[in-house]
């Protein structure tokens, strides 16, 4: 289950149209996003996460964003994992009824990690921890950030799962979508708002926004995100050359923006729509 911001939402709905198959996922490895909804699903609460990230607002998503204040990121990322940890209770991941690793990458030696066992969410959260964006996580000695730096598509570590196939999850396609939908409205700045409080609602509506104008200079938000897009895209195509699966569920990357996590409902049906044209190619 790939990396890719907001779009991994779409994992929901590849998730749904394989469990209509009546196909049994035995095993799972995401990174970022794909490691966030790839171990919900291990711990049977896949369904209380949709009903609370599909009733999620634009607002409400600014809500969980923690503003770290301090020169190694933006967020602190604590307050979304809290949320997430009373929703479906923390879980050893080696105690989990479908196999889970979550794919985070050691900033220090350059390489990626693959967390099978400890705690659940401290896995989450270290797969999920973007550079600059969500602060690092420390754990045994090692200095983890996002999985999807050096592995956007894990499918390695299922290589060795006596499973009869194989699904990727490609959140990174190049292949468009149109964009139907309205612009999101944005706040209206208030007069009261101090100059650093009208920079950091300028940069969250870059962050939580798709609409942008083709020709104009994208601001910090939009070229930081686009710019992961760009690297994780690449390095998903060496990944999927190396490591052909049986089936690969293809996400465009223009579906919505990176941080775009109040429009999960419309990326669980996009991803629901891309699997089963996946797998009825397969004959699955």
């Amino acid at each position: 289950m790939g990396s890719g911001g907001a779009r991994g939402h779409a994992h929901i709905g590849v998730i749904k149209a394989i469990e209509e198959r009546e196909l049994r996922i035995h095993n799972i490895a995401g990174s970022s996003m794909g490691a966030v909804i790839g171990g919900v699903y291990a711990t049977g609460e896949l369904d209380t996460y949709i009903e609370w990230a599909e009733s999620l607002s634009r607002r409400d998503v600014v809500r969980l964003l923690d503003f770290s204040f301090t020169s190694t990121s933006i967020f602190k990322g604590e307050r979304i994992f809290e949320t997430l940890k009373d929703l479906v209770g923390e879980r050893l991941i080696e105690e989990l009824d479908t196999g889970f690793t979550a794919v985070a990458t050691d900033i220090d030696e350059q390489r990626e990690i693959w967390l099978k066992r400890g705690p659940l969410f401290t896995a989450m959260r270290a797969s999920t921890a973007v550079p600059g964006v969500f602060a690092p996580v420390e754990l045994n000695e090692r200095t983890l950030v996002d999985g999807g730096l050096v592995n956007p598509i894990p499918i390695a570590p299922t290589l060795n799962d006596a499973t009869d196939l194989t699904i990727a999850v490609n959140l990174n396609s190049i292949t468009n979508v149109s964009q139907s939908k309205s612009p999101t409205p944005k706040d209206e700045p208030s007069p009261n708002k101090s100059t650093y409080q009208t920079a950091i609602s300028e940069f969250l509506d870059g962050l939580l926004s798709s609409d942008s104008d083709a020709d104009a200079v994208p601001d910090a938000a939009e070229l930081l995100t686009r710019s992961i897009d760009v690297m994780q895209g690449a390095i998903a195509r060496l990944k999927l050359a190396a490591y052909t699966p049986d089936v690969t569920v293809e996400i465009p990357r223009n579906a919505c923006a990176f941080f775009e996590f109040h429009r999960a409902g419309e990326l669980r049906d996009l991803g629901y729509s891309q699997a089963n044209e996946a797998l009825d190619k397969l004959g699955c």
